[in-house]
């Protein structure tokens, strides 16, 4: 472990300190997992975990986010956050993120004040501040704090720390965003479609592949695998089982990204966009 990254450590730690005491919007994924580790290591009972369920979010990342804050005996509430029925969501506008993050913490912060604590933090990370996140609006307008970011800890130091300082399970898991990011904007999310993501994605896991996102476009499911798992694909019984499994949900084709997987596909089809915007502010 790098001097670099153990200051960053020590950063997060003082700034989790001083809240005094937070609830954690947790996800299951490296990024909120090691938020939540490091809030729980310094504030003890006074650190929340809240889960959200939600048509939009795989159940088995559910499962495992809860079994994993029961082992650590983290304190924790289970709530429900239906993006689906959020005017302005269900149609899937460039800023939807937007709309689902400003219920999730709204929810979160309501859990946080019944329990006596005055802040909420997310997970967002260093390297995020490079990408199209219109949830960072949400985070600013309810005063959401961001401690990884706030150290300075970029994906990579997250997994290096969740991996040498806290040995958490999670530490090498990939990037898994929720499902309402395999559609394109302006393409409609309704319950059905996001099921058939998350059969096809539940049958890439327990095919052995590790970083995937099933894009649905209609008729046509667009699979992202990660570059060295694409031979994988190519095997004929792996690729029948696969079309198969897919028309039996209702795709008409199957077809393979040859570019491979890559963080925010989906906003290839957005204009160019002012720096304002990609940290999540109105420009």
């Amino acid at each position: 472990m790098t001097e670099e990254r153990l200051a960053k450590l020590e950063r997060l730690r003082d700034a989790l300190r001083a809240t005094g005491g937070c609830a954690v919007a947790y996800s299951g994924g490296v990024d909120s997992s090691l938020l939540l580790a490091v809030a729980h290591e310094v504030l003890g009972p006074r650190c929340l975990a809240v889960i959200a369920t939600s048509s939009t979010y795989a159940e088995r990342e559910g499962r495992a986010a809860l079994q994993w804050v029961r082992q650590r005996g983290i304190p924790h509430v289970v709530i429900e956050s239906e993006e689906l029925d959020i005017p302005g969501f269900r149609d899937n506008p460039p800023d939807r993120c937007y709309h689902c993050k400003r219920e999730l913490f709204t929810k979160v912060r309501q859990q946080a004040a019944a329990r006596g604590l005055e802040h909420v933090a997310d997970g967002t990370n260093a390297d995020d501040a490079r990408d199209y996140r219109p949830g960072r609006r949400a985070a600013g307008e309810l005063r959401v704090l961001s401690p990884l970011l706030e150290a300075g800890l970029a994906k990579a130091d997250i997994r290096a720390v969740a991996r040498e300082v806290y040995h958490l399970p999670m530490a090498d898991k990939p990037a898994m965003a929720c499902m309402a990011s395999r559609f394109p904007y302006g393409s409609a999310i309704t319950r059905d479609k996001l099921r058939q993501v998350e059969a096809i994605e539940g049958m890439l896991e327990r095919l052995g592949f590790r970083t995937y996102r099933a894009r649905h476009h209609g008729t046509v499911l667009r699979l992202e695998l990660g570059p060295d798992e694409i031979p994988r694909l190519a095997q004929p019984e792996t690729r029948h089982g696969i079309v198969e499994f897919a028309k039996s949900l209702g795709f008409t084709y199957v077809t393979l990204d040859l570019e491979g997987y890559r963080t925010g596909s989906m906003n290839a089809t957005l204009p160019p966009l002012p720096e304002a915007a990609l940290a999540g502010k109105e420009s």
